[in-house]
């Protein structure tokens, strides 16, 4: 009989998620909106965020399928294979991103050589994909644990700090705060359902899936947005080494990074299941991890603003016309080689989300992209007429 994990480990694998170094280092880019303004941008970031990122999982654990397989439903069997291929080049991405930021982090506390910090995080991303997914309960409730109680201590070291007054706002707007919250979970709406599918209550998983996730990034971004702020400092690790955490920290900055990047090596294998059911998911993940590491040892990855707008230009009319099909229409067209209507929508989505890139909003530009290719997806299918509908 097949494992189904539980709410508890559902709830670990998120935490893993969002403590990472990547959301801390976002975080410090909103220093110029000050600690007040920069959190309430956090939080109204990660609210729509995370509503997208619960909707996303609802749909797979619903329906018991991947992230990419649940793509099929609006896209038809072809037109999922765009989606599909784009995410496991983002996750390889976000795999080399990840790993390079970790190590760069690593060896400012201990310094032997970037090269020998991303071959030691790979490493350990290849034991957890080993293990896998249904087995890394034990595993993952050491590493949580003591993730937990070494970033409380980091936290405690940041805010102790005292006050941020005259913190400039010149070159950051609240939008583009916002945008910049709403960009970490949003990065994470085309792998949540790879996980929830295999939840035994895969309505109150997605739950405590997003509300877990949501919570720790923005405890997250808070400790990256009062380093900038409190201590004047940007480079977390700089931080861990002036506090005196020394082999603390380095333990923080190690295992974030594998918890985190083990679900883009780990959801880039299943991805590759989407595009060919031949392929084995788990040694596609071991080939992500690897060539992420070797692109973390040979490339200079540092600023990742643009490619977090880039996967939120792709993925975000995606979701929108997933949520559209299967909460609003009831449409499935997964019998379908390939739904033409829907690739058109997404598109002028994309389009919308690059120009909505240049106009200042409150809300961001991702929420107005996403309600403007519901409305579309509505739109069409009353002038257009129905397609098949899920029974």
């Amino acid at each position: 009989m097949e494992k189904r994990t539980s709410l508890f480990e559902n709830g670990l694998i998120w935490f893993g998620a969002a403590v990472s170094i990547a959301e801390i280092l976002t975080g410090t880019y909103l220093a110029p909106l000050g600690f007040g303004k920069g959190m309430l941008a956090v939080l109204t970031g990660h609210l729509i965020g995370c509503t997208m990122l619960f909707l996303a999982g609802y749909i797979g654990g619903n329906v018991r399928k991947s992230a990419m397989e649940t793509v099929k439903m609006s896209f038809g069997q072809k037109g999922s294979l765009l989606f599909s291929m784009l995410n496991v080049l983002q996750l390889a991405g976000w795999t080399a991103i990840m790993i390079y930021d970790g190590a760069l982090a690593a060896d400012s506390i201990l310094s032997t050589g970037k090269w020998v910090w991303c071959l030691v995080i790979g490493g350990l991303i290849l034991v957890w994909i080993l293990i896998g997914i249904q087995n890394l309960g034990r595993v993952n409730t050491v590493a949580m644990a003591a993730l937990f109680l070494l970033t409380i201590i980091l936290s405690f070291v940041i805010f102790r700090e005292g006050s941020g007054a005259g913190i400039s706002d010149e070159g950051m707007t609240f939008g583009a705060g916002v945008e910049l919250s709403v960009a970490m979970p949003l990065s994470w709406l085309p792998l949540i359902s790879d996980y929830t599918r295999e939840a035994r209550e895969p309505a109150k998983a997605t739950f405590v899936s997003a509300l877990v996730y949501g919570l720790v990034s923005c405890w997250m971004y808070g400790i990256g947005l009062g380093a900038a702020i409190f201590t004047g400092e940007s480079d977390i690790a700089q931080i861990m080494v002036k506090a005196g955490l020394g082999i603390a920290g380095l333990l923080i900055i190690v295992f974030s990074t594998v918890t985190t990047t083990f679900l883009d090596a780990y959801s880039a294998g299943i991805s590759s299941e989407s595009i060919c059911s031949r392929i084995s998911g788990k040694w596609v993940a071991v080939g992500a991890a690897v060539i992420g590491t070797a692109g973390a040892v040979f490339l200079p990855l540092t600023d990742i603003t643009d490619f977090l707008y880039l996967i939120g230009s792709v993925f975000a009319p995606m979701i929108a016309i997933q949520i559209a099909d299967f909460f609003i229409l009831k449409r499935d067209v997964s019998a379908e080689n390939v739904y033409v209507r829907n690739l058109v929508i997404w598109a002028i989505g994309f389009v919308c989300y690059r120009m909505l890139m240049r106009v200042d909003m409150i809300t961001g530009n991702t929420l107005p992209d996403m309600v403007i290719t519901i409305l579309l997806c509505i739109a069409a299918d009353k002038i257009g007429g129905s397609k098949e509908k899920s029974s």
